[in-house]
């Protein structure tokens, strides 16, 4: 069966499908950045309140603006906005739901003008975003927005027709400020540290490059809510909609799987309403900040952890290296001694839970999340989620070898070849310029952490300089998985 609005009926027989009656559904929110992430999350959420006969005017509309979003637009507009979304339990089961959430789909590119209207529409009242941490075009180091960005200057040269999530955005709020209506809610979705303030920050800078007045009416009016967002959710393959077809006979372009874990945790700050998140599970609180702290220093930090010195040890997939006491007790090491130090007291949650928890989703043979899934972006990931411990611990005085080792880790898997001489496939923004530092370690061990525009001040700071060496040194003399052996004997 192919999967399309036409079929749902056959569909229920099979899976899961929405009982309710999506033609009616209004768009209330907009959704840039639909991946895996959001369709196994947020939407998830919506497509939950939906079934209890609430949020029918708060229906998605996804917004794609990059040329890879193209494959996502031929998707949606086949088969109606719909997908089925699986959740793999450590047993085997799947559970598969078709997810009736996300109504419409534009791509940017092809008409520019309609995501133009569908946001000045005063029936968007959220516009929310998962558009990785490299979207924000900002400096983790300097917080400072990028205004020398290539796409930044072209969107913003007069005439100019917005190609940027910026100038969408922005030219869509001068509308409604024209229009005398109140700007919708922004809603980051993505893993930064305070990301409803960061999204403040790029989206007013942006603004008040062309004009400073609508800067302030945005800042003033505007709101910009911090959320803490967490489902392991890997990149789908063509396995997976093989997987999808062998077991259900459907026949899905991009479906989603994903874990059974969930969790959201949300400022409750909008400018004009929201759907009633808590019904479903959505923690709305007045203050995400130590819910986000836990989640990026712990379980995100931790991926970085798993990623280069799992890859560099031979694995491939996350619950291989997870499942290995090694790297377990590594983990253990880095959360207790090194991350929950820096953390706030978290309402409601027992930390050491939490962590025996992640080692558990970490180990999940039924993800099949892979380790070149985590070892992507480093350049945008690193800054904003370890980084962040290892200054902290240095102001106390305290423990940063295991963070240091997973720096030393990153440099060396940025040399590009692997233990066994095989040429490494690295994905980032900065991979010629890291990669050129990192083949000239052998010679200058620092290399690697003269990228101030990443690290900052780190290289000059002789405590951190030490402990990255040591693990540098032992990275190239015995190997990853020794390297990481030996962080935790004496633990």
């Amino acid at each position: 069966m192919r999967l399309c609005a036409a079929a749902i009926e056959q569909l229920a027989e099979v899976v899961s499908v929405p009982s309710y009656d999506r033609s009616g559904i209004d768009t209330g929110i907009v959704h840039f950045g639909v991946g895996g992430f959001h369709r196994a999350h947020q939407a998830m959420y919506l497509d939950r309140l939906l079934e209890l006969g609430e949020a029918r005017d708060w229906g998605i509309c996804g917004v794609g603006v990059l040329p890879s979003d193209r494959r996502m637009r031929d998707v949606m507009h086949e088969q109606d906005c719909l997908y089925t979304l699986s959740v793999t339990h450590p047993d085997g089961t799947w559970e598969t739901r078709v997810v009736g959430s996300i109504v419409e789909y534009l791509y940017a590119p092809d008409d520019p003008e309609a995501v133009l209207a569908k946001l000045a529409d005063e029936r968007t009242r959220i516009v929310s975003l998962t558009i990785t941490e490299g979207g924000y075009n900002f400096s983790a180091t300097t917080g400072e927005f990028d205004a020398h960005n290539p796409a930044v200057v072209a969107d913003l040269a007069p005439g100019a027709v917005p190609a940027t999530t910026f100038g969408l955005v922005v030219e869509a709020l001068a509308r409604r400020r024209e229009r005398g209506l109140a700007p919708f809610t922004i809603m980051s979705c993505d893993n930064i540290e305070g990301n409803g303030q960061i999204a403040r920050a790029v989206f007013t800078a942006f603004a008040r490059l062309s004009d400073p007045g609508l800067a302030d009416w945005i800042d003033r009016t505007g709101a910009f809510p911090d959320s803490m967002v967490d489902r392991i959710t890997p990149a789908s393959t063509a396995a997976t909609a093989a997987e999808v077809a062998r077991r259900y006979g459907i026949d899905d372009s991009w479906p989603v799987v994903t874990e059974p874990f969930t969790q959201w945790v949300l400022e409750d700050e909008f400018t004009l309403g929201r759907p009633a998140y808590e019904k479903v599970g959505v923690q709305t609180v007045a203050d995400v900040a130590p819910y986000e702290l836990m989640k990026l220093r712990l379980l995100n930090a931790s991926h970085q952890a798993l990623g280069y010195l799992g890859y560099l040890s031979g694995y491939r997939l996350v619950h291989e290296a997870a499942q290995d006491p090694v790297f377990e007790r590594f983990l253990l090491r880095y959360m207790d001694t090194e991350a929950t130090p820096t953390l706030r007291p978290v309402p409601g949650v027992d930390l050491d839970v939490y962590k025996r928890t992640l080692i558990e989703r970490f180990a999940n043979p039924a993800i099949g999340d892979t380790i070149a899934r985590l070892c992507a972006e480093s350049s945008d990931r690193i800054p904003k989620w370890l980084l962040p411990v290892v200054r902290s611990r240095l102001r106390d005085g305290g423990d940063i070898t295991c963070a240091a080792a997973v720096v030393a880790g990153w440099a060396r898997y940025a040399e590009g070849v692997d233990e066994q001489g095989e040429p490494i496939d690295i994905v980032d923004p900065l991979r010629e310029r890291l990669g050129a530092l990192a083949r000239e370690q052998h010679a200058q061990p620092t290399a690697f952490l003269t990228e101030r525009a990443v690290f900052g001040d780190l290289v000059d700071r002789p405590a951190f300089v030490t402990a990255y060496l040591a693990a540098l040194r032992s990275l190239h003399e015995n190997g990853a998985h020794a390297t990481v052996a030996a962080s935790v004997e004496q633990w």
